[in-house]
């Protein structure tokens, strides 16, 4: 025993390691002690713990490889098949708890909610969306939504005549000869050029843009940054070995030039005293706040939703209906007897008829059910908390969640769930919506509680518009033959990995 002190004392650097090793075995038997006392003062019952590897080493390099390949969604189904509806797993420094129940996501986005917020989540967007309204917790996010708020009760939210201008150019880059194209990129280029001309004051698209930029370099730029955010999310608190590469920083400030141009023009206009005669979301922004970077923060955040969701959303749209043509028909039954057809409309396109276009709704409805533009979201526990149900050999009871948990839950394995849904529930059946319209908990695409969407209803006018639209000019719709099955791939919002590959066209042009 003599032997052995002489020879760590001639070894500092070995006996520093040990006695290291040794405090942390300590560290984290009390830590698991400390955990379980408090647990069962919870009323917790143990959860479910799916194989991690050695310090949760081998779960986080799976969870990269996904995040790398855009197969995040794909991975959670799979373990969830696995190890249930709620489980636990293991990554270095840090545990997560994953769960697709209902009444966990109520208690997460309501009855519960102080006692989560997006932890690490806002450090990893940090660098492309600062402080701003999706990205903060506590009072930088009630500031946020305070601040915007009101803007998403106006009347001119969702502009029908801007989104008109925006929609005939989409159209008129639709193929005339019948053939196969990918419509996803168009979608993606109409919310860009639709969202920053509403944000902004102008479209990116415009060769009149006083930023002398393209919605092209802009849209990649957005894009690039975007599918780094998402890597450095999936590292948690790893994200430092994801950063440094200068193309993604490089994407992030090209984008961040471009906001902070308009935020200029935004706070000149009202130093001047000049409006526009119509109504531009970041100008009424600036009679609020003068703060150049809450401006630009909150705007980029809004970018995302207007722009990156909705083109999800119309591309899984027309995904499904080409697949289902007597549901393309029937859709263009209900357009057209309200609408009439582009070459004779019968009635005015109104917010309040839009709303009133039942079948339309249904079909919205069932592509955010399927194909949930954000597929993942997640939280992190502030304090020592529970959950209502993944406790016990049943999953029934109370789960412990520790302070620091990453909660992440998949509305896309939640939306399909069989239990919930019917066997049928991996199908596209806009029908569903006809009895079970009054799903809550089970299905939140917009999230729910005080962080719901405020833009929910301009996204929701903005899809129903472009449908109508659509349907108004065209009445063949046909896909490539290829799967009915979509293969989806996730940065942070959901797209189609193969495209959507369709024909558009009128049988009496």
């Amino acid at each position: 025993m003599a032997v052995t002190m002489v020879d760590l004392g001639q070894h500092p650097v070995i006996a520093f390691v040990l006695l290291s090793i040794a405090l942390l075995v300590v560290k984290n038997v009390y830590n698991s002690i400390r955990s379980n006392q408090r647990a069962k003062s919870l009323g917790c019952l143990p959860g479910v713990y799916g194989p991690s590897g050695p310090f949760g080493l081998g779960f986080f390099m799976t969870v990269a490889k996904a995040a790398k390949s855009g197969t995040r969604i794909q991975l959670h189904d799979s373990l969830y098949k696995i190890h249930g509806n709620t489980f636990k797993q293991k990554i270095p420094g840090n545990e997560i708890l994953f769960t697709i129940e209902p009444e966990n996501a109520k208690a997460i986005l309501t009855s519960q909610f102080a006692d989560f917020g997006l932890g690490h989540r806002a450090r990893t967007f940090w660098p492309l969306l600062g402080d701003g309204i999706f990205n903060a917790d506590g009072h930088t996010w009630s500031h946020a939504r305070t601040l915007l708020r009101p803007q998403f009760t106006k009347d001119q939210v969702a502009d029908l005549q801007l989104m008109d201008e925006h929609i005939k150019t989409f159209i008129e880059a639709i193929p005339k000869d019948k053939s196969l194209f990918d419509i996803q990129p168009l979608f993606f280029a109409f919310t860009n050029n639709s969202s920053t001309h509403f944000l902004f004051g102008e479209s990116l698209a415009s060769p009149e843009t006083s930023s002398g930029s393209g919605a092209v370099q802009f849209g990649r730029a957005f894009d690039k940054s975007l599918e780094w955010l998402s890597r450095r999310v999936s590292a948690q608190k790893l994200s430092f070995l994801v950063d440094g590469n200068k193309e993604y920083t490089s994407a992030c400030k090209y984008v961040h030039d471009i906001a902070d141009h308009y935020v200029r023009l935004a706070l000149e206009s009202r130093a001047d005293a000049k409006k526009s005669d119509r109504y531009i979301f970041l100008q009424a922004l600036a009679q609020d706040t003068q703060d150049p970077k809450v401006l630009r923060d909150n705007i980029l955040n809004l970018l995302i939703a207007g722009r990156d969701t909705t083109a999800s959303l119309l591309s899984s749209v027309l995904f499904y209906l080409s697949h289902a043509p007597d549901v393309w028909q029937r859709l263009r039954r209900e357009i057209l007897d309200e609408f009439g057809d582009i070459a004779h409309p019968t009635g005015e396109i109104t917010h309040a008829k839009i709303k009133n276009m039942r079948y339309l709704r249904y079909v919205l409805n069932e592509a955010l059910r399927l194909l949930p533009p954000v597929p993942i979201n997640s939280r992190m526990a502030f304090k020592d908390t529970s959950l209502p149900v993944g406790g016990g050999p049943d999953g029934k009871s109370r789960v412990f969640v520790k302070k620091g948990t990453v909660i992440p839950f998949s509305l896309y394995t939640m939306h399909r769930r069989k239990d919930i849904w019917g066997p049928d529930a991996e199908e596209f059946n806009p029908d569903r919506w006809a009895r079970d319209g009054s799903r809550t908990w089970e299905y939140i695409p917009f999230n729910g509680g005080p962080r719901i969407c405020l833009g929910q209803q301009y996204a929701l006018i903005e899809a129903s518009y472009m449908m109508i639209r659509l349907a108004q000019n065209f009445d063949t719709l046909e896909n490539d033959g290829g799967s009915r099955m979509p293969d989806a791939k996730v940065d942070l919002t959901l797209t189609h990995r193969n495209g959507v590959n369709v024909r558009l066209y009128s049988s009496t042009a």
